[in-house]
């Protein structure tokens, strides 16, 4: 297994500090603060670690602070409620005494019942995008240095764009947007490790989503962006280990905040889940 995923991994393995008490911890890069995307999933782990037999469906979550990767981030959970079909978990994350993320998660047990989904939309396939997201060096080069170094280096989740073009161009363009993304190692046969995963990688790119209809980018060092709430559902079994196309679009922005859903598609077309997300997505005025 590679030392990424491995990685990934040991920092969705909460360590257990009491009966509803968990410590994460945050990988050393050189991002100044915490991806939302690891506090979604170590609050899902979190949860998930007080539910026996019932997997999650949904879960709902905000940002309130940003986390620190240079301090511990402790999860508390609260079991509100375990019904005959639903559990129901309110997790919050704690640094320094204070909340910096609070979520809500419903598990249900695996029952049939009425079935139908949208179709995937028609798009190239992964191996028809070139490696490194899609990006070639050049528009590399033109990323700011910690975007392009956690593109060059090596990733737990291989990520490719059908529109990488985009960052070629200020053209406004229709706000959708289509990611294939897996895992770059198999993972374990857990489902809890998949979910988990998940819900990590469905913060990668929606809210860059939301700045297509304008012609930019959440990477632009004039763009000030931050995830405000999250929200995903999980419809269907499924393997982060195999590609997922996530098919996302913006139906709105404005007050300086940027909304947008997305859909998750195996590489057969079933849909296994859906998200949501509101962010800030504000210009940076040089007051020079």
């Amino acid at each position: 297994m590679s030392r990424a995923v491995a990685d990934l991994l040991s920092i969705l393995d909460l360590e257990q500090l009491e009966r509803n008490l968990f410590r994460g911890r945050s990988p050393q890069t050189s991002w100044q603060r915490v991806f939302g995307g690891q506090v979604i999933g170590q609050a899902l782990v979190a949860a998930c670690r007080t539910v026996e037999g019932r997997p999650p469906h949904s879960l709902h979550g905000y940002f309130l602070r940003p986390g620190s990767p240079l301090v511990p981030i402790i999860y508390e959970v609260d079991r509100i409620r375990d019904g005959r079909s639903f559990s129901t978990r309110r997790v919050v994350a704690i640094q320094n005494g204070q909340a910096i993320f609070s979520m809500s998660a419903s598990f249900q047990i695996v029952e049939s019942g009425f079935d139908h989904a949208s179709v995937m939309p028609d798009v190239p396939g992964p191996e028809a995008l070139g490696a490194r997201a899609g990006f070639d060096e050049d528009a590399l080069q033109d990323m700011p240095e910690a975007i392009r170094r956690y593109f060059e280096r090596e990733r737990p989740i291989d990520i490719r764009l059908v529109e990488a073009g985009r960052y070629r161009s200020e053209a406004a363009r229709d706000p959708r947007f289509h990611v294939w993304i897996r895992t770059t190692e198999r993972l374990p046969d857990d489902p809890t490790i998949h979910h988990c995963v998940l819900a990590y990688a469905s913060d990668l790119t929606l809210l860059d989503t939301t700045m297509i209809a304008h012609g930019r980018t959440v990477f632009e060092r004039a763009i000030q962006a931050a995830s405000l709430d999250h929200a995903l559902w999980i419809h269907r079994p499924f393997r982060a280990d195999e590609w997922l196309l996530f098919a996302q679009d913006s139906p709105n922005a404005s007050g300086a905040r940027g909304f947008a859903r997305g859909a998750i598609y195996t590489r057969d077309g079933v849909l296994v889940a859906s998200m949501a997300q509101e962010g800030l997505v504000r210009q940076i005025i040089d007051s020079e």
